[in-house]
């Protein structure tokens, strides 16, 4: 791959990660959140979705989620095991972000294909997607303990990867805004953070 190319694909990459996929996950965990109302407050949420045209569903599925989640996905495992990070060199702040990112990275593919399958090809399969399902799957405690992690790696990947996409894209950049967008950037994962695990804990 030229790096003239490279340099188009990671603008891609870093683009789709914020815009559709990190909309997406603040909106997806949004509207789990309202499982904190309980069960009805959840199901008369979700059920909303129902009311869009199937057809329509499915497009809106593949072209603002599936497909840019596999690009970004599949994309930054290239990155993940091409990458060089400097941590034993330098054990710099920014350095364990990277390390972290990319972790991070690896595992949500893990968890999202997983997700993917316990929800949305359960109910193409026939299953009902709502709290019941949930609650059954949380049910197991290694199954809460796996989305407590996978909540916490997507609310991670996606405040630290605003802030590189701050920096990429030419938006922060001097020193001083960097370090501002890294504290804005990290209150944004925290409060984020408490949403998903508040979500998925309503469950239990």
């Amino acid at each position: 791959m030229s790096k003239n190319h490279e340099f188009y694909w990671r603008r891609l990459h870093s683009l789709l990660g914020v815009i559709p996929v990190g909309l997406f996950l603040v909106f997806h965990l949004s509207l789990n959140f309202t499982a904190t109302g309980g069960e009805e407050a959840y199901n008369n949420s979700t059920g909303m979705m129902e009311l869009i045209p199937h057809w329509l569903l499915l497009i809106v599925e593949w072209v603002v989620i599936y497909i840019p989640i596999l690009f970004h996905g599949l994309y930054g495992l290239y990155i993940a095991f091409t990458a060089t990070p400097n941590v034993n060199r330098f054990g710099t702040f920014r350095n364990w972000m990277f390390v972290l990112q990319r972790f991070t990275g690896v595992f949500l593919v893990i968890f999202i294909a997983w997700h993917i399958f316990q929800t949305r090809i359960q109910k193409a399969l026939g299953a009902d997607v709502d709290f019941n399902m949930m609650e059954e799957i949380v049910n197991n405690p290694f199954m809460l303990a796996f989305y407590i992690v996978g909540i916490l790696s997507a609310t991670f990947h996606l405040a630290n990867g605003l802030w590189s996409f701050l920096v990429s894209w030419g938006i922060t950049h001097s020193a001083s805004s960097q370090k501002v967008a890294t504290y804005v950037t990290m209150i944004f994962f925290v409060l984020l953070s408490i949403v998903g695990v508040a979500a998925i804990l309503a469950f239990v």
